[in-house]
């Protein structure tokens, strides 16, 4: 799994168009629903949601059908949002369709989506993080079927060997201060005289502001205003400088990289990794003999708050729908407890529902149950703002700056340079 933005030119040319009067033609007539995936059918996340669909047939026989249609994204987010763009154009949007989390605001304020207000049953079982995603200017646009979340894997026989008393390690309860996460990095880095943790630093995608993020609002930082409309004093705040001093610190002593070998901890080389749960799946399939578990994030130590990433894809209702009640039922369907779990279990994802969650905890791996608990306590989304793609794009720059300002005047300077992008990127649409 990994988690990107839709590409600057969609959101600077076809997205920004105007969705409204499109008409999305029926073959076969009122009681017909039409549904795009960004996934493909062979994939489990695709068989899953073959399996809902088939479910929602059956169950709603004689009023409405739903067709699927699988359209895999390609490299760097093409595919699927290269059809979306075709069809906002050309008036010939499905009645329901799937979107990554960050770009609700996108499609939310070009009217490519409708509110969902009355829609979804039971919005009170949904994570606060699943609301908050979906959310633009107080009206619900979409629903997210799944969440997500980082933590930090180690190879347990890796941290023993070294001294580490695996008992004293940190939990969701009580986690790890950055100071202390530091010297666990140290320890580790001078016992192997490696790396004593990939970050994903040369991961130039949605990755690093996805992951990265929480550090700012650990430290009580965000990367706008709540109002979304100010980013310099802010991105380039005192609290931001702090969380980026603890990532360059790790830098600067060489505690991570910004080159690190391939599959380096699932083949034994780095005693750590920060990464998702799709990283279980391929440890469990391909690494088995990595004996490893999953710690939450180190929290800053002036505020002890843990902050941790979400956010996945979505089902959305397209404003060129003409059948908005059936529309309607599809994703009410799609994202029930019933749908929430097949797809959690099948594609190895945390689940968007408090009761999903109460469902599967039985039946998935301890450090499964590791990341759905920092979930529950403190997952945060990314900023709901129609000028995401440009935001994420300075953000992520920031990140891969870094290595290149080893010194406290240097991160300012960079911090500010950002901030002044992100301002610029702001005032556009007033």
């Amino acid at each position: 799994m990994k988690l990107r933005v839709l590409v600057a030119g969609m959101v600077s040319t076809a997205l920004l168009l105007s969705a409204c009067g499109n008409e999305a033609e029926s073959d076969g007539g009122d009681n017909e629903i039409s549904l795009w995936v960004q996934t493909s059918s062979e994939s489990p996340e695709g068989q899953a949601m073959q399996g809902s669909v088939e479910k929602f047939n059956e169950q709603f026989k004689g009023t409405y059908t739903a067709n699927i249609e699988f359209i895999p994204r390609g490299g760097g987010g093409g595919g699927y949002e290269d059809k979306v763009n075709a069809a906002v154009s050309t008036g010939t949007l499905p009645d329901v369709l799937t979107l990554d989390g960050p770009n609700t605001a996108a499609y939310a304020e070009s009217e490519i989506i409708a509110p969902l207000d009355g829609v979804i049953s039971n919005t009170e079982d949904l994570l606060p993080s699943i609301v908050e995603q979906g959310t633009y200017e107080d009206e619900m646009y979409a629903v997210g079927y799944s969440e997500s979340s980082v933590g930090i894997y180690y190879n347990k026989e890796m941290l023993e060997q070294a001294g580490v008393d695996l008992e004293t390690l940190p939990t969701v309860d009580e986690p790890w201060t950055w100071d202390e996460f530091t010297q666990l990095s140290e320890k580790l880095t001078d016992y192997y005289e490696v790396p004593a943790i990939d970050m994903g630093l040369n991961d130039n995608s949605e990755w690093l502001m996805y992951a990265f993020s929480p550090f700012l609002w650990s430290q009580g930082g965000e990367i706008t205003s709540e109002d979304g409309r100010q980013a310099e004093t802010v991105f380039n705040s005192e609290a931001n400088m702090k969380a980026m001093s603890f990532l360059q610190h790790m830098l600067n002593n060489d505690y991570t990289t910004i080159s690190p070998a391939e599959n380096g901890f699932e083949t034994g080389q780095y005693p750590m990794k920060m990464s998702g749960s799709w990283t279980m799946e391929q440890l469990d399939t391909n690494y088995q003999d990595i004996d490893y578990d999953i710690m939450p994030y180190p929290v800053s130590p002036d505020t002890g708050e843990l902050v941790t990433p979400t956010g996945s894809w979505q089902y959305a209702m397209s404003t060129a729908t003409e059948n908005e009640e059936g529309a309607g039922e599809l994703i009410d369907f799609l994202t029930s407890t019933e749908a929430v779990v097949d797809i959690s279990l099948a594609n190895s994802v945390l689940p968007s529902r408090y009761s999903a969650i109460e469902e599967i905890e039985d039946d998935v791996s301890p450090q499964m149950n590791t990341l759905i608990e920092q979930n529950e306590a403190s997952g945060k989304a990314r900023p709901v703002l129609p000028e995401y793609p440009q935001i994420t794009r300075s953000f992520q720059q920031t990140i891969s700056g870094l290595p290149y300002y080893e010194d406290q005047a240097g991160l300012q300077e960079l911090l500010d340079e950002k901030a002044k992008e992100m301002q610029t990127s702001l005032e556009r649409r007033e």
